[in-house]
């Protein structure tokens, strides 16, 4: 099969949500990754393969969404698209099915990418509002209209916030990690340490200008607004458990926890045919993916199906877990990586619940989220994995060889990994 290449990619500063980017709309958010990077790579007016991007919280207007963010980005209306939604791997989903099109030769060139934003929520109202608004609009008379108006009762008219929780549990994603940290017994200490670590070196990425030609400024911002260079284990210490508030045992802070965040991110990907007729660069392939999902209910936390996942794909590839130059690992909380390291250093866990002969074993942290991650960076759910692609991809180019593993955890106990080599 062919090889499938990351040519680039272009993201909007992250935000804190219900700050800059209050009101704005995930279609516009979208455009703001998407056109600059059409720009870059002189694709207006071309038809591309196919544009595929998603959004967790969408409006119900939403539904050809990809599609709409394609005809008003600079590209031919002859360019296909469609969504893909898999929670926080959204994106990386997205890349990973650009990906296999490619090797598979039924296209040459396309656009993966992601957006969310908590700043334009779709608010909704009752079940029974609805039915009562769909009886209304199939009567034909004013008579038979007010008619069913006049069954709507004041509780019907309480609109509903969307919320992040897990329909099977109940439980937020939070409030699922807090059981994780207290199985695995990581310490609020540790994770204060993984979050300042990761607010450092996203602070001295952004000041050494390594984000300029990732990142566009938008709607009045230049830069992820969630970076906080002066940050210390002190200042974290002050913070109150943001999960479990009553226990007296929460170690999930507002600090060592992503933040609601909004953005938009995506990256181009070609075969390499195509970007050297075109004169573009090659900066990375993707080689290997995997995707797993867990049964957390009771058997494993939330979080933990990339810890499944990674194994099955190094032995895929025939590699170890200390083969890679770089680890992107999503910081959904801190606590999760931890949670997810600890696992792959326990001859238990990778015994009794991956079936291996021995423990994965650790990883060089010094390599882990070089740029910073998603607790510095912030978390637009969908739009995260492109994030870190095209970041991995430049960091691997910048080096001229190498290895990166990209580990995503999400939603409703699944986990989205792959792997990038130069």
């Amino acid at each position: 099969m062919r090889r499938a290449a990351i040519v680039g990619g272009k993201r909007v500063p992250f935000a804190r949500s219900f700050t800059q980017y209050m009101g704005v709309s995930n279609h516009d958010l979208a455009l703001g990754a998407v056109r600059p990077l059409i720009e870059a790579y002189g694709l207006q007016g071309k038809t591309l393969g196919e544009v595929v991007m998603g959004a967790v919280i969408k409006h119900s207007s939403d539904w050809n969404f990809t599609r709409e963010v394609v005809l008003d980005s600079g590209l031919s209306w002859n360019t296909p698209a469609y969504d893909v939604v898999q929670a926080c791997g959204t994106s990386l989903e997205a890349a990973i099915a650009v990906g296999n099109k490619i090797q598979l030769g039924q296209i040459d060139v396309a656009i993966a990418g992601g957006v969310d934003t908590n700043s334009d929520l779709p608010f909704v109202f009752s079940r029974e509002f609805a039915h009562i608004m769909l009886a209304a609009n199939r009567e034909k008379t004013f008579a038979g209209k007010m008619k069913q108006f006049l069954k709507l009762r004041p509780h019907d008219l309480k609109p509903h916030m969307p919320g992040v929780v897990e329909p099977q549990t109940g439980l937020s994603m939070g409030q699922s990690c807090e059981k994780m940290v207290k199985e695995w017994n990581i310490t609020r200490e540790e994770q204060d340490e993984l979050a300042l670590e990761s607010q450092k070196k996203a602070a001295k990425a952004w000041a050494e200008g390594w984000y300029d030609d990732l990142v566009v400024p938008y709607n009045g911002l230049s830069k992820d607004n969630n970076v906080r260079a002066d940050t210390s284990m002190e200042k974290m210490a002050k913070l109150p458990p943001a999960f479990d508030k009553k226990s007296g045992k929460g170690t999930l802070t507002a600090a060592n926890s992503s933040a609601l965040s909004d953005g938009a991110a995506a990256v181009l990907m070609a075969s390499e045919e195509w970007a050297k007729a075109n004169q573009l660069p090659v900066l990375a392939y993707l080689t290997h993916c995997e995707t797993a999902a867990v049964e957390f209910k009771q058997a494993e936390g939330l979080l933990m199906a990339p810890a499944h996942a990674v194994p099955r794909m190094l032995e895929k590839a025939k590699l170890k877990l200390q083969d890679f130059d770089y680890y992107e690992i999503h910081e959904a909380f801190a606590g999760q990586v931890l949670c997810t390291l600890k696992a792959w250093e326990s001859n238990e866990f990778c015994q009794k619940r991956l079936g291996l002969s021995n423990a994965l074993g650790k990883i060089d942290r010094s390599k882990m989220n070089v740029k910073g991650g998603s607790v510095a960076l912030g978390h637009p759910f969908a739009a995260t994995g492109a994030r870190i692609v095209a970041g991995l991809a430049k960091m691997l180019d910048q080096k001229g060889k190498g290895r990166g593993l990209i580990s995503i955890c999400t939603g409703g106990g699944m986990g989205v990994t792959a792997i990038l080599e130069k």
